[in-house]
């Protein structure tokens, strides 16, 4: 799908820029972060996974609300921010959101996918290292 198709088919619109909702967002982030370190201790990898993929999306979201972008689709979110967050973010980084969005489809409705503990190690990295970038440059926009 192209950036295009998600306003045609209005997976991503056009609302008013607000960065309350984007600092929302990201706190809202880094709470899911700590679940997800919370999941890791206590063995709940699924749990892990899941929440660590969404600590990342919502610091992505955190970038749509800057940018005056409402999103109805994950994966529309991943098409905006390679158009428009690549060098900001990094393909690596938001191709890690993307693996782990799939992770966490899998991990909340497949059968025989597993998550392992290494996984979920690097889903939290991931994130750490995303929700401070997203961090960095809402702040650095801010003044």
């Amino acid at each position: 799908m192209r950036l295009e198709e998600c306003f045609e088919k209005r997976l991503l619109r056009k609302i008013k820029p607000d960065m309350n909702k984007a600092k929302k967002s990201l706190e809202i982030g880094k709470k899911k972060l700590e679940e997800a370190k919370m999941a890791l201790s206590s063995k709940l990898f699924n749990s892990c996974m899941v929440m660590a993929y969404t600590a990342m999306f919502h610091a992505a979201r955190a970038l749509l609300y800057r940018d005056g972008i409402q999103e109805k689709s994950h994966t529309c979110v991943i098409i905006y921010l390679k158009e428009n967050y690549l060098e900001k973010l990094s393909l690596s980084l938001i191709n890690a959101l993307d693996a782990h969005r799939i992770e966490r489809h899998e991990a909340l409705y497949g059968i025989e996918f597993i998550i392992t503990k290494d996984d979920c190690e690097t889903a939290i990295e991931d994130a750490e290292i995303f929700i401070k970038k997203v961090e960095e440059f809402l702040g650095s926009k801010q003044a």
